[in-house]
């Protein structure tokens, strides 16, 4: 099914809100402010859902150009929070015995989802977005 808008009302956004090319963090964070208020909403018009589609893409072409969060690996990102926060003794419980946190670091194992789970409850984080980012990002 193809979602029709109102082309009226969709100028009548674009004319609002005057979506482009995000050039720095000030129109950055505006626009990512303007994807608040229209996630926020509780009845979204087919308009500003377009809308919407529309700055979540200006907003992630600005990120992946200037972030680069995506460089980093599973075993990367395990190595930084230890040095962060805690050393490999203390994942012992986490994975279960230091031999698989071992072959973890050394990369000789991937982290399951039962571990991403884990290491979610450990370091206070969502466990979905640990697992989706070892897997999707790493």
């Amino acid at each position: 099914m193809t979602l029709t808008i109102n082309p009226e009302l969709y100028s009548q956004l674009l004319s609002k809100y005057q979506p482009r090319i995000i050039k720095t963090e000030a129109e950055n964070d505006k626009f990512l402010e303007v994807v608040e208020e229209l996630l926020s909403r509780p009845n979204i018009t087919p308009e500003e859902d377009t809308l919407l589609e529309l700055f979540v893409k200006l907003i992630e072409d600005f990120e992946d150009k200037h972030y680069q969060l995506n460089t980093s690996t599973p075993h990367s990102r395990l190595l930084h929070l230890m040095e962060a926060r805690v050393s490999s003794a203390d994942l012992g419980e986490v994975f279960g015995s230091s031999e698989i946190v071992a072959k973890v670091i050394n990369s000789e194992l991937e982290i399951t989802l039962e571990q991403a789970k884990a290491l979610g409850e450990f370091f206070h984080v969502d466990a979905r977005q640990v697992y989706f980012r070892l897997k999707v990002v790493g």
